[in-house]
């Protein structure tokens, strides 16, 4: 039995549909024989450039990385996923995640254009030639990242196999995960000693600044994994590592000696590689106005422009893009989403409240008076981050091209919040974000907006930076600097912008909904460290990192004896509930939206459209609990340990086994609390 069928030939493309500058997804190259192919480096570029669409990026029919947050304590939809229930994650005997093709194809390439280069016969520049090897290491680190943060262990794959059974057995031994984290690093490294410097290409490809960036990513995961989960089974010899078992990682030592070592080594590096990128970038971030343009003869805001826009090129610090083009048939549904209910997708209400007022304080301890009584309230003498990516009934949506999109919204209605409603169309928290608008008509037609996907922004460097410099030092002198060019970038002013008088302000007694308070089922006791923490989740708002930060902050253990309802605006006993009885303002919106008679229609019956404040003792919107009945979620969100990891998929263990039938035999290990049978909850 075959692990997986032989490698197919290399990719290509033809080298006149990209350029240098451009990253668009074109049609799948022809399959051709590399050995004859690879004899220029057009023909390598053309190659390497097909990878380029293994990062995430704005796809269709949906709202692109905006909506990647979905199913944290960010963002939700109505129908929560299943590992936040029991028994409703099993073990499957289909692969599901555990894809190698990336990686192999990626392997084969590099194998290839590096023995042809060494070997002379690939002409054209070199330097051009080395560059696109560099991607091509970057981007199996990329892949790696990925497959790490879903199974932890891997196998170490540094080069493409040949079809022979034995050999692919002995291959897929997993090597502890900090290994792994060590592999991509050292790869990164690779690609960095072959790019040419910063400035040589277009910000649509790969640059040194973007792998630094990226290699503070991984090291910060790593190190904060191995901290936070340090004595369970999830980290090598943690009391009962999965790896222990198997004799190849029987004797396995740290390379540094022990996991705390390991930890801070991983935290070093990301301090280190985060601060290259930031010392160069914290004094050129665009500043955040407050405000949103409502007419074309606004102001732009540059802070908003970084993502409402369809070229980046002039954004400095966006240091990784994707452009789109029409004309090419490359494009996404960013526009059309952002003007309607963000494709189902809503803002929580533990979100919303988790951002600061206007002087740098907590809702609960701030000179202005928070309320939740309308959707503008909210709004109102917030952080300016909050302030200018929320949307506010009443906004204009679209004041550029107005009547060229046949799915425009010129202005933004009350939200559609009915539960049984389309996605396109419906807000599932009432709450929704214009995060990558561009108030244009002409982009707003179906399934046809180029709207550009910033990959990689230079912000991320320094909040990367102040979390992996403090856990090493425990100094706030070290971080502050760059800690203020963020909150001036975001557009505080005055005190507001000292980070200090956040944390002098902040109560953890009152920190309960933000699942970054906690770390191993306790809630943080440095205010510092918290704060960093509520910064990166206010900086980064549906920029797609929230589910890395929790696993590795391993924030979620709190939920296994303290379940979480997930809760959106606050609709009862508001001026608000009577938008959904009647037309009261005459605009035809009230019981014209799908929701009438709320009496009728919030009784936790299957034919419900909104959560009932008498079931849930909530006047706050509950989406996942409007149905009571046949209702997983209807006691809220819970957690199981094993959960951090995805399953080991039955049939590898069959397939890696001597006789393709005893999970005992093969080389694999399940990851922590998972069974070995098919079909089965976590154990834990």
């Amino acid at each position: 039995m075959k692990l997986y069928k032989s490698l197919i030939a290399a990719l290509a493309l033809s080298a006149s549909m990209v350029s240098c500058s451009d990253w668009l997804e074109q049609e799948p190259p022809s399959y051709l024989t590399p050995d004859t192919y690879f004899s220029d480096v057009t023909q390598v570029q053309a190659a390497v450039d097909w990878f380029y669409t293994v990062m995430i990026t704005h796809g269709n029919w949906s709202y692109g990385t905006y909506g990647n947050d979905n199913e944290t304590d960010n963002q939700t939809d109505w129908s929560p996923d299943g590992k936040y229930g029991t028994g409703l994650w099993l073990t499957s005997t289909t692969n599901g995640n555990w894809s190698w093709t990336n990686i192999r194809n990626i392997n084969y390439q590099l194998r290839t254009i590096i023995e042809k280069r060494d070997a002379g016969t690939i002409t054209g520049d070199q330097n051009k030639l080395n560059n696109f090897i560099g991607d091509l290491y970057f981007l199996r680190s990329y892949c790696y990242f990925d497959m790490l943060q879903k199974w932890g262990d891997l196998p170490i794959l540094w080069q493409a196999l040949p079809d022979d059974e034995a050999e692919l057995v002995a291959a897929s031994k997993r090597m502890p995960r900090n290994e792994v984290a060590r592999f991509i690093v050292n790869s990164l490294d690779s690609a960095l000693t072959l790019m040419q410097p910063q400035g040589t290409y277009a910000t649509t490809r790969i640059t040194p600044d973007a792998v630094n960036l990226f290699k503070s990513r991984v090291a910060l995961y790593e190190g904060t994994f191995l901290k936070y989960f340090a004595g369970t089974p999830f980290v090598p010899n943690g009391p009962g590592w999965p790896g222990a078992a198997k004799d190849y990682n029987a004797n396995y030592q740290y390379p540094t000696g022990s996991v705390e070592a390991e930890s801070n080594y991983f935290l070093d590096i990301a301090a280190k590689s985060a601060k290259e990128v930031a010392d160069k970038y914290m004094g050129s971030l665009r500043v955040n106005t407050g405000k949103i343009p409502q007419s074309a003869t606004d102001p732009e805001n540059p802070y908003f422009s970084i993502w409402g826009n369809n070229n980046m090129s002039g954004i400095k610090e966006v240091l990784l893009w994707r452009e789109y083009n029409r004309s090419l048939g490359v494009v996404n549904d960013i526009e059309v989403v952002t003007q309607k209910g963000n494709y189902g997708i809503g803002l929580t209400r533990s979100f919303v409240e988790n951002f600061l007022m206007a002087d740098g304080r907590p809702i609960y301890k701030s000179e202005y008076k928070y309320s939740d009584q309308t959707i503008a309230d909210v709004a109102t003498n917030r952080d300016p981050r909050l302030a200018i990516f929320l949307k506010v009934p009443g906004q204009v949506n679209v004041f550029k091209n107005v009547g060229e999109g046949d799915h425009e919204v010129d202005i933004e209605p009350k939200p559609y919040l009915a539960a049984r409603g389309d996605a396109e169309n419906g807000y599932p928290t009432g709450y929704a974000l214009r995060k990558g608008g561009m108030f244009d008509g002409a982009e707003a037609d179906n399934g046809s907006c180029t709207n550009a996907c910033a990959v990689f922004r230079a912000t991320e460097a320094l909040l990367n930076y102040m979390e992996a410099q403090y856990l090493l030092t425990n100094n706030l002198g070290d971080i502050l600097p760059y800690w203020k060019a963020v909150r001036t970038a975001a557009g505080f002013t005055g005190a507001a912008a000292d980070p200090q008088t956040t944390i002098d302000a902040t109560d953890m007694n009152q920190e309960n909904s933000d699942w970054g308070a906690y770390s191993a089922g306790t809630k943080l006791g440095d205010k510092v460290l918290y704060n960093i923490r509520r910064e990166r989740r206010c900086e980064l708002m549906a920029e797609g990192l929230r589910w890395m930060d929790l696993q590795r902050w391993r924030a979620l253990d709190q939920l296994i004896t303290t379940p979480v309802h997930v809760e959106g605006m606050h609709l009862y006993n508001t001026p608000m509930e009577g938008w959904y009885y009647e037309d009261k303002d005459g605009d035809g919106y009230g019981d014209g939206v799908g929701v009438g008679n709320f009496t009728l229609l919030n009784d936790g019956s299957t034919s419900a459209v909104v959560s009932s404040p008498e079931l849930t003792h909530s006047e706050y919107v509950r989406p996942h609990e409007w149905n009571m009945v046949q209702n997983d979620f209807k006691d809220g969100l819970t957690w199981h340990m094993a959960h951090y990891l995805q399953p080991m998929p039955i049939r590898q263990f069959l397939l890696t086994a001597s006789d393709h039938a005893s999970v005992e035999l093969s080389p694999l290990y399940q990851n922590p609390y998972w069974p070995t049978d098919p079909d089965l909850p976590a154990e834990k």
